[in-house]
């Protein structure tokens, strides 16, 4: 795992690859006076200087400084998993780790059964029916306004109010983009890979709620043995965290097989889980699917 080092101050050479490296606040970025001044970065005389830690990336003749540790910078398409915590008019709130609380729209979600029709102020009165403060809900994120604040629907019929499961909080920064977030994994259970960093782990979704419009949900008891899939998944996934390791479905499948060599508790010790880490990582790097 990479560490943050203090760079030398020197003067960067205008090839982008030269200036895509780590840095720390108040490191020399460049004294090109041809390149532009992106965010995490402050001009003190004529050198370009970083604000933040994190990696320098370079567009044409703009620089930025993306922070290893940062809130979720929603972009159109992003699958996320968010927190319902308003109910207003014609609208709900919700946390999703960004820094303005996100907005789902009354006339953005499928109504119960997947029935298409216009909004009418019934629906309104009955919205707490539908999310109430408090329910969990996987959405999409449907337009980035300019303060950054988002805009999210669950017009689908995968998306909407989550069931019974873990929440897992991580870094949005270590949660790889790829076309699918959304996983029925061979070892039992569902995974949802929020590009926000909550992540939503629980058993395999039958199809009567997958077609129910989002709004089914299954309260029985949970098997015991789906329990402790989902408790193990869990404690991978954290285990994965710690060591700034890149989520995705095989990365996390790898992890849960490598597991199984101790209990649930046992995952527990730091010593464990960082072997269980290493032998994923092993395993990844010859297939080459590390990344």
């Amino acid at each position: 795992m990479a560490e943050v080092r203090r760079i030398r101050e020197r003067k960067a050479d205008s090839d982008p690859d030269e200036l895509k490296r780590l840095v720390t606040p108040g490191d020399v970025i460049t004294s090109d006076s041809d390149y532009m001044r992106g965010h995490g970065t402050y001009l003190d005389g004529n050198k370009l200087l970083a604000t933040v830690a994190g990696v320098v990336e370079t567009v044409n003749k703009l620089i930025h400084v993306n922070p290893l540790k940062t809130r979720y910078n929603g972009e159109v398409g992003d699958v996320i998993v968010g927190r319902v915590l308003e109910v207003a008019q014609n609208r709900w709130r919700l946390d999703t780790n960004s820094r303005l609380n996100s907005v789902l729209m009354i006339s953005s979600v499928n109504l119960p059964g997947g029935e298409l029709r216009r909004r009418s102020a019934k629906d309104e009165l009955n919205m707490r029916e539908y999310l109430q403060e408090g329910d969990l809900v996987s959405a999409e994120v449907q337009t980035v306004f300019g303060d950054g604040s988002l805009s999210l629907h669950t017009r689908s019929l995968k998306y909407g109010k989550l069931g019974q499961g873990i929440l897992v909080k991580v870094s949005p920064m270590i949660v790889k983009r790829s076309k699918t977030h959304m996983h029925n994994l061979s070892c039992g259970a569902s995974v949802i890979l929020g590009n926000n960093g909550y992540i939503w782990i629980s058993p395999i979704t039958s199809q009567e709620e997958i077609h129910g419009g989002g709004f089914i949900q299954n309260l029985e008891p949970v098997q015991m043995e789906d329990r402790e899939v989902v408790v193990r998944l869990r404690n991978c996934i954290l285990g994965l965290a710690s060591q700034n390791i890149m989520l995705f479905d095989t990365c996390i499948l790898y992890t849960y097989e490598f597991s199984m060599r101790y209990t649930i508790s046992e995952l527990l010790i730091s010593e464990n889980m960082e072997n269980v880490v290493d032998l994923t990582l092993q395993r990844l790097q010859q297939e080459g699917a590390a990344g």
